[in-house]
């Protein structure tokens, strides 16, 4: 691969399909940071450290004869740990880089820019923190090829209803995107002010289960999922699954914060520890009474995209709170029960995390998936898309199943970020106008990108 070297703050982006531009960060415009030369191995005259407050950021200038989209990498050293970094293109947005901890000179992959014809600004931001910066790499990229997938559910007895769903996700994959959104309470203020109906509607099973029910939570999603599904939707189901036992039920971690690691003394890795301890007992409990509310979609013929353990690497969550191992053996512990105890064969099964450390595997999982909330930034979300792809080498649809800020159909399609669809949360996210206004909202759900409820109508038999 030809490399060639850009030691000054403006340089020009090669072009050249097989070339490599490099990018120094001592020679960038710095801001809170500093140039340092103690840790051997960097190229050019030093690398930039610091980062230790969260307004320090090194902001690269880059011009290009053309607009096109490049690969972007970072060369840094990461001594203090894991971190987190964020990479800003001309000023909008920001996408978030995670920063493995190591001793030694590395390249991490930081997602894709599209850069405009002429000048561009690409700013690294403090994030979390605490690392060293040599470079960043640019290689213009290459057009994706077609997509992978399987579209056969991991399930051998899935039904005609969740075979046809995942054929239809499939048929669509890279094509287009399905819009959706989470509660039906905002779901109606979407049809009602924008003018469409989203073709999924979200919905939890968080208030079904014993220790909720006790404080007196109760719940209808079910019902409503139904109704959405009889008017043609595709229904997705998460569960803020409360703790089953050990709920703090304080001032400050109440009982409906319950699926917090910090609002419960539940311990996920001693309850899996063995199958006769009593905590183990209850997460059966719990799980046999969400397969009773699986069993009537099943009975209303509704396949569910069924999201459990979702944002598990979070760790703030208590199935997160001890690590992958504990998480996936849950995982595990969920699919047996519901399908070979419970018969439940409506499911298309979707994973809710990137770090390939915490994936069950592809023998495990129909979807893969990821949340994001990145307020003001409605770009592609490529970084973490580009992840998921790698996590199942492209094997796997992909979804964005929880996001705050929705995204740009044309800069999806600029980015070969193929969301097979995007569900954003309720309340502020959608309806409060700082996270999309409503003139966006509009213009977006008018796009032929975007798939509504009327567009997908008759999707079963596809």
């Amino acid at each position: 691969m030809l490399v060639s070297r850009a030691c000054g703050l403006f340089a020009i982006a090669s072009t050249v399909l097989a070339q490599t531009t490099v990018y120094e960060a001592e020679s960038a415009v710095l801001n809170g940071v500093t140039v340092g030369t103690s840790v051997a191995g960097f190229s050019g005259t030093g690398y930039v450290e610091g980062f230790d407050t969260g307004t320090d950021t090194i902001s690269f200038n880059v011009s290009s004869s053309t607009s096109r989209l490049y690969d972007l990498s970072i060369v840094y050293n990461g001594p203090y740990g894991d971190k987190y970094t964020t990479v800003v293109l001309n000023n909008v947005g920001g996408s978030q880089v995670s920063l493995p901890a190591t001793t030694t000179w590395t390249t991490v992959p930081a997602g894709q820019v599209l850069l405009n014809a002429g000048s561009n600004s690409i700013q690294i931001q403090n994030n979390w923190g605490w690392y060293l910066i040599d470079s960043i790499k640019l290689a213009p990229a290459a057009k994706r090829g077609a997509h992978k997938i399987t579209t056969t559910p991991i399930n051998k007895n899935a039904n005609s209803d969740a075979k046809a769903l995942l054929k239809y996700l499939g048929s669509i994959y890279g094509k287009k995107i399905l819009s959706g959104q989470h509660d039906q309470t905002y779901l109606d203020w979407v049809t009602t002010n924008v003018g469409k109906t989203p073709a999924i509607g979200g919905y939890d099973f968080m208030d079904y289960t014993e220790s909720r029910k006790a404080y007196g939570a109760v719940s209808t999603d079910v019902d409503k999922a139904i109704a959405f599904a009889k008017k043609g939707g595709i229904i997705t189901f998460q569960w803020h699954w409360g703790a089953p036992v050990g709920l703090y039920d304080t001032a400050d971690h109440p009982w409906y914060r319950g699926f917090y690691t910090d609002a419960t003394d539940f311990n996920i890795e001693t309850a899996l520890k063995d199958t006769t301890n009593a905590n183990y007992t209850l997460l059966i409990k719990d799980i046999d009474t969400i397969a009773v509310e699986l069993k009537k979609l099943q009975a209303a013929a509704v396949p569910i995209i069924f999201r459990p353990l979702h944002e598990a690497e979070g760790g703030w969550f208590w199935w997160g709170a001890k690590g992958p191992e504990p998480a996936k053996k849950l995982w595990n512990i969920l699919y047996d029960r519901l399908t070979k105890y419970h018969k439940l064969n409506n499911l298309i099964w979707e994973w809710n995390s990137v770090a390939a450390a915490w994936y069950p595997g592809n023998d495990k999982v129909d979807l893969v998936s990821a949340d994001f909330y990145n307020q003001g930034d409605h770009g592609p979300n490529s970084v973490t898309y580009n992840s998921l792809l790698a996590l199942t080498n492209d094997t796997k649809i992909i979804a964005a199943a929880e996001v705050g800020s929705v995204m740009e159909p044309d800069q999806l399609k600029a980015y070969q970020a193929d969301w097979v669809y995007f569900a954003v949360w309720s309340a502020e996210y959608i309806s409060g106008g700082s996270w999309n206004s409503l003139d966006l909202l509009k213009r977006i759900y008018a796009s032929d990108y975007v798939l509504t409820l009327d567009e997908i109508k008759g999707w079963k038999k596809t």
